[in-house]
C-alpha cells in the first residue's frame, strides 16, 4: 500500500503529474532534474503515484551507453475535468483525462442576457457531467470573455455578454458542488497552450485571437500575467483611431471595431462588397473567388493588426506570438497584410519574432478552460485559491482510494 502523502510530498506529487501533462513522458531522472528533486525522494514519489494509480510506466528509453531509463506517463483514466466556453448565443462543453486528452464535446444554446442565465448555465454544465465517464471528476473550468476578478472567486465583468458582477463561480459552485475555477478565456487557452501546446517550448510569448472579438494573453517567464484586476491582454480595446466607430466599451475607434468578424461584415456592407444581411461567409467566399475589394478587407485588417501587435512585441519582448480564434480560418487571407506590416514596424532587433497560427475548433475555447483544473499543481502562487486546494484535495483523496486497492 502506497504512503499517504504529507502536505509537502502532496506538492511534489502534483507537480510530477503536471511536469507530465505538461511534457509527455518522461524518464524518473529527468523528472528529478527538472523539478530539482533528489533521485531517492523522486523514486519514492513515483512509486507512490504508481501504486495509486496515477502514473505507469512506460517502454524504455532508447540508451546512449547506459542502463536503459524507463519512462514514465499518465494514466489518463485517474481524473477528468470539465470545461466550458461561455459565449453570447451558446456554451460550448469538453470533457478531458487527467493528460489533456480530450475525451468529449458538446455544444448548446445559451442565451447570456437572459435574467435566468445563471440558472441555465448550471443546468447544462449539470446535464453534460451526467454524461461522463466513471473517472473522478476533480473540477470544473469556465471560460469567458471579459474581466474576472480571480479564478478562485469567478466575478465577472464582460461587455460581450452583457454582465456586470456575475456571480460565477460562487453560482456554479452551489449548484454543482464541486470545484469551479473562472478564468479569461484567452488566458485559458494560453494556459492550455503552456501545458500542452507551443507554450511549452517558450517561457515567454504572447497568444493573440481573431474572430467575433480581439483579445490576447500574455505568458512572461512562464507565469501568465492578469493584471491588477484580472483584465491584462484587452488589445481588442487598444485606441487605433480617435473618431473611429463605436465600440461595446464605449469608446471610439478600438481595434476590435476595425479588425473583429462584425467589423469586418460590417466594412464589407459599407463598400457593398456583399450583399445587405449576409455575413463573414459571403466575405470569405467572395475573397477567396478573387473579389479584390474583398481581398482588402481581410488584407487591411491583417496590416492594422501586425502594426498593433508589433508595439506589443516592442514593449514584452516575447520568444514567440501564437494566433488563434475562430478568424485563423481566414488567416491565408490576413497574411498579406499582417506579415509586411508587422516586420517593417518592428525594431531591427526584433524582426526575427517567430508567428505561430494554430488550426481551431470552438471546443477549443472550453479544453483551454478545463485546463484551469489541471493546471492547479503549477499554482504556486496560490492564483486558484481554495478552489484549486479543493482541486488538490480531490485527486489526493482519489490516489486513496487507488491506494486502498492496491
Amino acid at each position: 500500500m502506497a504512503l499517504r502523502p504529507t502536505a509537502r510530498t502532496d506538492v511534489n506529487r502534483s507537480a510530477i503529474l503536471a511536469h507530465l501533462g505538461a511534457h509527455g513522458p518522461a524518464s524518473r531522472a529527468d523528472l528529478a532534474r527538472s523539478l530539482a528533486l533528489s533521485p531517492a525522494l523522486m523514486t519514492q514519489l513515483t512509486k507512490d503515484l504508481i501504486a495509486d494509480g496515477l502514473i505507469r510506466e512506460l517502454a524504455h528509453q532508447p540508451s546512449q551507453g547506459g542502463r536503459p531509463a524507463r519512462m514514465l506517463g499518465l494514466v489518463s483514466s485517474a481524473g477528468r475535468a470539465v470545461g466550458v466556453k461561455v459565449a453570447a448565443d451558446h456554451v460550448a462543453f469538453v470533457e478531458v483525462g487527467i493528460d489533456g486528452t480530450v475525451l468529449r464535446t458538446a455544444s448548446e444554446p445559451f442565451d447570456a442576457a437572459a435574467t435566468t442565465m445563471l440558472a441555465a448555465l448550471a443546468d447544462r454544465l449539470r446535464q453534460f457531467i451526467a454524461g461522463g465517464s466513471d473517472a473522478p471528476l476533480l473540477g470544473v473550468g469556465v471560460g469567458v470573455p471579459g474581466e474576472v476578478d480571480a479564478q478562485g472567486t469567478g466575478i465577472v465583468n464582460s461587455t460581450q455578454l452583457g454582465w456586470t458582477n456575475a456571480p460565477i463561480g460562487a453560482t456554479l459552485r452551489r449548484e454543482l458542488g464541486l470545484p469551479v475555477l473562472v478564468e479569461n478565456n484567452v488566458n485559458a487557452v494560453a494556459m492550455a497552450e503552456r501545458l500542452y501546446g507551443l507554450g511549452r517550448r517558450h517561457e515567454t510569448f504572447l497568444v493573440v485571437t481573431i474572430g467575433t472579438g480581439v483579445g490576447a494573453a500574455v505568458v512572461i517567464d512562464g507565469a501568465i500575467m492578469r493584471g491588477s484586476r484580472g483584465a491584462a491582454g484587452e488589445i481588442g480595446h487598444i485606441p487605433v483611431r480617435e473618431e473611429g466607430p463605436l465600440c461595446t466599451c464605449g469608446n471610439r475607434g478600438c481595434l476590435e471595431t476595425f479588425i473583429s468578424e462584425q467589423a469586418l461584415v460590417r466594412i464589407a456592407h459599407e463598400r457593398r462588397v456583399i450583399e445587405p444581411g449576409s455575413g463573414i461567409e459571403a466575405l470569405r467566399r467572395a475573397a477567396v473567388d478573387g473579389d479584390a475589394a474583398a481581398s482588402a478587407i481581410f488584407s487591411e485588417a491583417g496590416h492594422m493588426l501586425g502594426r498593433t501587435l508589433a508595439g506589443l512585441v516592442h514593449v514584452l519582448d516575447p520568444e514567440i506570438i501564437i494566433i488563434l480564434g475562430e478568424g485563423t480560418v481566414d488567416w491565408p487571407l490576413w497574411s498579406f497584410g499582417f506579415e509586411p506590416a508587422l516586420r517593417a514596424a518592428l525594431i531591427p532587433s526584433r524582426r526575427g519574432v517567430a508567428v505561430a497560427v494554430e488550426s481551431w475548433q470552438d471546443d477549443s475555447w472550453a479544453q483551454g478552460a478545463a485546463t484551469l483544473v489541471l493546471a492547479t499543481p503549477f499554482d504556486a502562487e496560490g492564483i486558484a485559491g481554495e478552489q484549486g486546494d479543493l482541486v488538490r484535495r480531490r485527486l489526493v483523496a482519489q490516489a486513496a482510494v487507488h491506494g486502498g486497492d492496491s
